[in-house]
């Protein structure tokens, strides 16, 4: 059984996120603005468990929270899905082809956010950095919610809304 996050797809970067610049140079240039995480707050949610809140809006583009923990090797990662799979949490998030970052050891508050099908956030790797950045304008008290585009067995529904026939 594998539920592992993945970035989303390229081709789903909106034309504005594209003329933003991100260079993988020796002097990075980025021009995105970041909030203050402390305007991030994580309380129970009705999608799932527990999740995260926004206390200000936040316009669209603009870096949230890094998703943090261990940076990790998929085969390690397979091995630490079995244990956290018995516990019915996943906090596994593929980098790339040979990194995976696992939010359980070292995580941080960006764990908590929840899948959607239609979020109101995606995710974005730069380096070996996950952004969880927003894809629109989010009001305060809105929860955070990105698509999880998972690889597993699809056997969890999705509740992001009743009826959803998504299965993660």
């Amino acid at each position: 059984c594998r539920w592992v996050a993945r970035p989303a797809p390229a081709a789903w970067l909106t034309s504005s996120l594209l003329a933003t610049p991100i260079r993988r140079t020796r002097v990075a240039v980025e021009f995105f603005a970041m909030i203050d995480p402390s305007l991030l707050v994580r309380r129970r949610s009705r999608i799932s468990g527990w999740g995260v809140y926004t206390r200000s809006a936040i316009t669209k583009n603009t870096r949230i929270i890094d998703y943090a923990g261990e940076l990790i090797t998929h085969s390690q990662s397979a091995r630490r899905e079995r244990r956290q799979l018995a516990k019915g949490c996943i906090w596994c998030f593929t980098v790339n082809r040979r990194y995976v970052r696992d939010a359980s050891v070292g995580g941080n508050l960006a764990r908590f956010i929840n899948h959607a099908c239609r979020p109101n956030c995606y995710s974005r790797v730069i380096d070996h950095t996950i952004w969880i950045c927003a894809s629109r304008n989010i009001a305060a008290g809105e929860e955070l919610t990105y698509d999880y585009h998972t690889d597993g067995e699809a056997v969890i529904p999705c509740r992001c809304r009743p009826g959803c026939p998504t299965r993660l």
